[in-house]
């Protein structure tokens, strides 16, 4: 009977993402920062990866299939500081459901610095702070064997200036992972939903997303490689580039076959020499090509970040450069209850 349910819960995942993947084909998403990571992991990946299986509660914010019991009362803080002055932040909590489930509650910030405001003529009235808010629940359940599933649900409140919006968002992920051979595959559906209370007219339409992850090391050695395909619900994403060294020279579009297949790639490695301790890099190419000016930085793409196990609690530590005007600084604290209560 397991299997049925397993079964029926893949179709009805399939149908959800095939009627809702096509309004996600016109490229007028809003809602981006759902694609930020609140883990300096990920972010040490690549910036999306939805594989990685640690006992690191911050690491299933992209796969609420990746939560289990065994993070009984785990806590997770996270701060970055983002391009310009973007702040964001956030906390998650996460209990055990009995022997095969996990449910965890969460909330981030995303403050983007003072703006001004001005009238018709261009005259400056104010200052303001737009900001957005989500607040994460998450349900996941070991489904049979080594398959797992969860549900996320983000209530999201958006402040920018005197307009507001709420919407409600939706990820559904499945995570297949073979300890004997470290061996992880994930499938997350991400971002299904919609606006229930619009800025003005306009509808503006969440970043709903496809993806698929591997991740996996080899024997005794000790690093394991990821790579994560997203923006799948879309082929054809065109940039353009800057061949030439001076800040006049003309861009060029580029939309080969090769240029969209590693857009829509990000690859991760991490080192993990023990229990203590871990190093991981990452090369996101839609990042590089996003920021793809003359001046562009050469480390654009790149992420690094470093982890640290000490006595009852870890810390880890993130950094990207996506371009030379702008670096991205990320830290997360995690402790476990259980071992404050013991201390």
């Amino acid at each position: 009977m397991t299997r049925y349910l397993l079964r029926n819960i893949l179709i009805v995942a399939i149908l959800i993402v095939t009627a809702l993947a096509a309004t996600a084909q016109d490229g007028s998403a809003s809602y981006n920062f759902l694609n930020v990571t609140s883990s300096s992991r990920i972010f040490g990946l690549g910036g999306v990866n939805i594989s990685t299986v640690e006992n690191d509660l911050a690491t299933t914010d992209q796969n609420p299939g990746l939560l289990g019991p065994e993070m009984n009362n785990q806590i997770s803080v996270n701060y970055m500081r983002y391009l310009g002055d973007s702040n964001f932040g956030g906390a998650r909590y996460t209990h055990a459901a009995g022997e095969r489930g996990a449910w965890a509650l969460g909330f981030r910030y995303f403050g983007y610095g003072r703006m001004k405001a001005a009238d018709e003529m261009g005259n400056i009235t104010h200052e303001f702070s737009p900001n957005d808010f989500a607040v994460t629940g998450t349900y996941a359940h070991d489904i049979y064997g080594y398959f797992r599933g969860g549900l996320s649900v983000k209530f999201i409140y958006s402040a920018y200036e005197h307009y507001t919006a709420v919407a409600l968002a939706t990820d559904l992920g499945f995570n297949y992972y073979n300890p004997e051979k470290d061996l992880s595959l994930s499938l997350v559906a991400a971002n299904l939903g919609g606006q229930l209370k619009r800025f003005h007219e306009n509808y503006n339409r969440l970043p709903i997303d496809l993806r698929l992850g591997w991740s996996q090391s080899f024997g005794s050695f000790p690093v394991r490689f990821s790579v994560t395909a997203w923006n799948l619900t879309k082929w054809n994403l065109p940039y353009y580039s800057y061949k030439g060294s001076e800040p006049d020279a003309a861009p060029e579009l580029q939309q080969s076959f090769v240029s969209n297949l590693f857009r829509h790639l990000i690859f991760g490695a991490d080192f993990i020499p023990n229990d203590r301790f871990y190093v991981a890099l990452g090369y996101n190419y839609k990042s590089r090509t996003d920021m793809a000016t003359y001046s562009r930085s050469f480390i654009s793409g790149f992420s690094i970040a470093a982890g640290l196990n000490v006595s009852k609690f870890g810390v880890d530590l993130a950094f990207a450069q996506p371009h030379s005007g702008g670096t991205s600084l990320m830290v997360n604290l995690r402790l476990n209850l259980d071992d404050l209560l013991n201390l």
